[in-house]
């Protein structure tokens, strides 16, 4: 009971200080607003707290008090929360799917209304402060303008508010260990998007700001002047030239044409990201700066435990090569570490990169496996393919390889297990896509998985006849009869012919498949390569707390140390008159860089601060926690699954040659095979092209509110899409 009042009172305090911190987005740009405003900094200017201290409290505090309560919310939970059952109620819901677009992706209702609503709000900020800037416009003294120039000029200046806002969020998405995200049970693989809508938003509205304002300059004939000033109260405009240059060229390398065939050249550029956000806080300046502050701060934290983490080093403990030229890891973990399916990790082998990080999904099940966790990979990009020829050469040569060291962050998934609450699953993997269904499917067989679906149906598309390799980490599941689990494969093979002497069923193949286990290492204690994972939500919810205490205490620790009250006074005013668009002498104004050096130190300082306790806590978990691990554990001979070794082998799972799949003619045959009515979980991983088929094929059931179409409501199924990205 207890644990409930607790569950409630922290859901209240979450919602309360979103609905605080969404409230003053709306009211910010009102006169009412910028009144009560100037009323609070005078009541504050004077006091120990001061103008920067109530500005922090005012306009970041509550996003990162959110993340802290959040944290301590997801303390409470459940390890392995699960959702309730589907039924029929599943049915009315704002998470359908509404827009299958190859150039879009797949988009819900609720992402839709979501991005409704940002554009509204948008609207109203840009509307409301251009009707004001237009009624006070005064003409700059600096620059002899039309009036239209200088409408023009006010316009394109409040563009630079809209990519403010789309600053303010844009990094939020990217959280891991202090994503936010969770809270909705959405994964970090599928928040990325949110993440790309953001930054485009955000080049766009600087190209718009930055863009007009060259235009304004460039026609009156102070480009040159006006770019090279550097003001001692306002905006910096070189600055604002660098922050946009570097935010246009991480958006071109990240398209997904040049990511893709230069991962690399998007990774190195992406963190030109510090450049470009110091850029914005001198050219914006620090009043601006702290309505972006929260996601910098978050991000600054998790980056920083991110790195104290990967500071640990693991080892392989044996790998296994496919002929598919795909090769599976194991490494071993701390037994009382445990992730569910669909969870991945992100790997750095130092000997063949010591800053590329990539991200795969484990292929274990922790439930399964307690000293081990597996991942997988297909070897088809330059990084990947050194991975492949290192233990290829590990096999092949005569010395024996002791171990190849690799580093690991994570494992990050989700919070609950979203999949138990289906009465059946429909799988569906293309390629390497395979990978999370592998981890699924052994947590379906493993023990003590009474509330679980009890029909599966895994529809597995590959190329070639060696990708069916892929499928050997289930083998024990797929030919020995699992208690209360009905699963059924069908296996399409698209690009090869039938061979004339050749295998002809699933477990033929699989049993001549040439997959070869590489074992490094000799009787070495494990103990120390464990894998530990992240912190605890507690502790990473104190490390956020030691970390925002700290900041402030700098902030105006540092504030009224190198900003006297007088001056603190005179810039709050002149800030006041900047914004309504007056201008007075430079001798009355602090220089603008004053407090923004300030705001640059106290977030460095904060971040190695809550990096040395990061350090503390893990090194404690190192020496206290770690339980010595024999070689004969991290080497099992069997796997935790529930047989019935009474029942006859169960009968042969399909393989198509030289066809594509027909997931609409696959789906109605499953659905009829089912009795009464059930909600079956749709789940893919592979390329976009299958998820969007199998996506338009259960939009068609329907409506975008989740209302049944009347067309198909004799079926007594509710399909329910879920996407599994495999690749980010």
């Amino acid at each position: 009971m207890g644990k409930k009042l607790a569950l409630l009172v922290l859901r209240l305090l979450m919602n309360l200080l979103l609905i605080s911190w969404i409230s003053l987005w709306i009211i910010k740009p009102t006169i009412l607003w910028i009144q009560s405003w100037r009323q609070a900094e005078d009541t504050f200017k004077h006091t120990f707290f001061g103008y920067y201290g109530l500005s922090f409290a005012v306009f970041s505090l509550p996003p990162i008090a959110l993340c802290i309560i959040g944290l301590i919310y997801l303390s409470f939970l459940p390890q392995h929360h699960r959702l309730t059952r589907g039924g029929r109620s599943a049915a009315i819901t704002v998470s359908r799917l509404a827009i299958i677009n190859s150039f879009i992706g797949i988009v819900s209702c609720f992402e839709i209304i979501a991005v409704i609503l940002f554009l509204v709000f948008l609207a109203w900020t840009f509307y409301v402060r251009v009707n004001y800037d237009l009624k006070k416009l005064m003409p700059l003294k600096t620059m002899n303008l039309y009036l239209w120039q200088l409408k023009y000029f006010r316009v394109a200046t409040r563009f630079g508010l809209l990519a403010e806002v789309c600053l303010s969020l844009l990094l939020f998405p990217v959280l891991r260990g202090l994503s936010m995200f969770r809270l909705l049970n959405i994964q970090f693989a599928a928040s990325v998007k949110y993440h790309v809508w953001l930054g485009t938003g955000l080049v766009f509205f600087s190209l718009v700001h930055g863009g007009s304002t060259l235009f304004i300059w460039s026609i009156s004939h102070h480009i040159e002047e006006e770019i090279w000033k550097w003001q001692r109260t306002g905006r910096v405009y070189v600055a604002g030239v660098i922050s946009l240059v570097t935010g246009l060229l991480m958006w071109i390398t990240s398209l997904p044409q040049i990511r893709r065939k230069c991962f690399e050249t998007f990774y190195y550029t992406h963190h030109l990201y510090i450049v470009f956000l110091v850029s914005f806080l001198f050219h914006a300046g620090d009043r601006h700066f702290y309505w972006i502050l929260p996601g910098v701060f978050l991000f600054g934290l998790d980056k920083t435990l991110r790195i104290v983490q990967s500071r640990s080093e693991s080892c392989v403990i044996s790998a296994r090569l496919y002929s598919c030229k795909a090769v599976e890891l194991v490494l071993p973990k701390d037994p009382r570490l445990n992730y569910l399916p669909s969870s991945f990790i992100f790997v750095n082998i130092p000997s063949i990169s010591q800053f590329q990080w990539h991200p795969f999904s484990i292929t274990s099940s922790s439930s399964v496996d307690k000293h081990t966790m597996s991942v997988m990979m297909k070897c088809e990009g330059k990084w990947t393919d050194s991975v492949y020829k290192k233990v290829e050469e590990a096999a092949i040569s005569d010395t024996k390889i002791n171990n190849i060291t690799i580093r690991v962050e994570g494992p990050y998934g989700p919070t609950s297990v979203d999949f138990l609450r289906y009465d059946t699953l429909f799988l569906v993997a293309g390629g390497i896509g395979i990978t999370p269904f592998l981890s699924i499917l052994q947590e379906l067989a493993c023990e003590n998985r009474l509330k679980s679906p009890k029909t599966v149906q895994l529809v597995f598309s590959v190329r070639t006849f060696q990708d069916i390799n892929m499928l050997v980490p289930v083998s024990p599941i797929l030919f020995h009869p699992i208690h209360n689990l009905n699963l059924k494969i069908k296996v399409f093979v698209t690009q090869e012919k039938k061979h004339s002497n050749g295998p002809t069923t699933l477990k033929e193949y699989l049993a001549q498949s040439q997959v070869q286990t590489i074992h490094f290492g000799t009787d070495e204690d494990f103990s120390r390569f464990q894998i530990l994972g992240h912190e605890s939500f507690r502790r990473l919810a104190t490390l956020v707390l030691i970390a925002v205490l700290t900041f402030l205490g700098l902030l105006i620790g540092l504030s009224h140390f190198f900003i006297p009250n007088e001056q603190r006074k005179k810039h709050s005013n002149s800030m006041k008159l900047a914004a309504s668009g007056a201008m007075t002498t430079a001798k009355e104004k602090v220089p603008s860089w004053v407090p923004d050096l300030v705001i640059i130190v106290a977030y460095v300082i904060a971040m190695t601060i809550g990096g040395l306790a990061a350090i503390i806590l893990q090194w404690r978990r190192l020496h206290r926690e770690t339980l010595r691990m024999t070689k004969d554990e991290v080497n099992p001979q069997g796997s935790n699954f529930t047989e019935l070794t009474s029942i006859a082998p169960i009968e042969e799972h399909v393989i198509h040659i030289g066809e594509r799949p027909k997931f609409k003619e696959i789906l109605l045959e499953f659905e009829r095979n089912l009795r009464g009515w059930s909600s079956i979980g749709v789940l893919v991983c592979g390329p976009e092209s299958m998820k969007e088929d199998v996506a338009s094929i259960c939009r068609q059931r329907f409506q975008c509110f989740g209302v049944d179409d009347s067309r198909t409501i004799h079926n007594k199924v509710n399909l329910n899409f879920h996407s599994l990205n495999f690749s980010l």
